[in-house]
């Protein structure tokens, strides 16, 4: 769902063994997470009403976690704004494309899809994406940062390139910081529904504190020291000057 950041030297994350940390964070043996995002660029004048429709989806959402529909639901603020961009969004995640629908209808018959400050955004996108490699403390945060880093595979990058960097790269760092509570989340995420072009991902964790973005920036620039071919293999699957970031702060549950 969700809009994403990370600070730029991600491109240098290290190779690690494959340690028991990474062998309950396979994604091998973990049901691929839908998740639906639904984007908005909403008028300042009209943050406050945004929040207050908020609340009411957030019951029936609890719901579609509390009877397993959902495994985690959420809303976002974006902290750094681009001309013409969203302001805000909510998202829920489930194991099957079926439960995102479910939800969307519940939605949308209680009329949750066509209030007037939605009505008054002046754009909106939604999004289905799909991973195979995340993790989660389960409960709640409140104002946590979400950070959100997009990337574009190179048109000759391996079939498997995502999986090969989840792997390699990615999940072993971010499993250690969500061990240490750095993070209570991360996922890597893939189109489910090609509203773009193929061959996009995207890096998401969420930090309960501000200083956790420090954290794992630090962590990130200990791991890349010494490691000049493993930051050039980074740098040689994906196309980096089409790399965005996204930091937002929000709240969320996951079962």
């Amino acid at each position: 769902m969700r809009a994403r950041f990370v600070v730029l030297s991600v491109l240098a994350l290290v190779l690690f063994s494959r340690d028991t940390a990474w062998a309950q964070a396979s994604g091998a043996d973990k049901p691929p997470m839908y998740t639906y995002v639904s984007t908005w660029a909403v008028p300042r004048a009209m943050w406050g009403d945004y929040l207050k429709n908020q609340a009411a989806d957030d019951q029936a959402l609890s719901k579609a976690v509390a009877d397993g529909t959902l495994v985690g639901y959420g809303n976002d603020e974006n902290l750094v704004h681009t001309p013409g961009e969203f302001t805000h969004d909510d998202w829920w995640s489930s194991t099957s494309i079926a439960g995102l629908m479910k939800v969307l209808d519940q939605i949308s018959q209680a009329g949750g899809t066509s209030r007037s400050v939605l009505e008054s955004s002046t754009k909106h996108w939604d999004l289905i994406d799909v991973s195979h490699y995340y993790n989660w403390k389960s409960g709640s945060y409140k104002n946590g940062y979400v950070q959100v880093a997009s990337y574009t595979l190179k048109a000759d990058a391996p079939d498997d390139a995502v999986d090969q960097l989840s792997k390699s790269f990615i999940v072993p760092i971010l499993e250690k910081e969500l061990a240490d509570g750095t993070i209570v989340e991360y996922e890597i995420d893939v189109p489910a529904v090609h509203t773009g072009a193929p061959g996009t991902f995207a890096i998401v964790w969420v930090s309960p504190q501000a200083d956790g973005i420090d954290k794992v920036g630090a962590a990130i620039r200990a791991s890349r020291e010494g490691q000049a071919l493993n930051r050039a293999a980074f740098l040689s699957m994906v196309e980096y000057k089409t790399h965005r970031d996204e930091l937002n702060k929000g709240n969320g549950v996951f079962k």
